[in-house]
């Protein structure tokens, strides 16, 4: 095969499509385990009457909501990029362009 000639091995796209799927499906189990357990209500809970409970309390709340947001934005990334790979095994003709911008390469500005 000529080296500017492209290759596509079914077969490692599926489980590389697989294996994307099955982060992001661990991370939201993660995610909603940790979201369970420091709800604003349990995190309440377990301030009890502290000397500055509201205060250490309203920190920690938002502390634990940013970890959530940010860790909701990786599996929304990563099963983005699962159902990218889906795609492209699909298709195997799609271009590997819109799978490249997944992984941070331009894509001519439309990022």
């Amino acid at each position: 095969m000529p080296d500017d000639a492209p290759f596509y091995a079914p077969d490692v796209g599926r489980n590389l499509a697989r294996k994307f799927e099955l982060q992001a499906y661990d991370l939201r189990a993660h995610l909603k385990k940790f979201m369970d357990e420091t709800g604003e209500e349990s995190i309440s809970d377990g301030f009890g009457f502290l000397t500055e409970s509201d205060e250490l309390r309203t920190v920690y709340v938002a502390y634990s909501t940013d970890a959530a947001d940010a860790m909701n934005l990786l599996h929304q990334y990563l099963d983005a990029v699962a159902d990218s790979l889906r795609k492209v095994n699909g298709n195997p003709e799609v271009t590997d362009e819109g799978v490249a911008v997944l992984f941070g390469k331009s894509d001519g500005g439309k990022k």
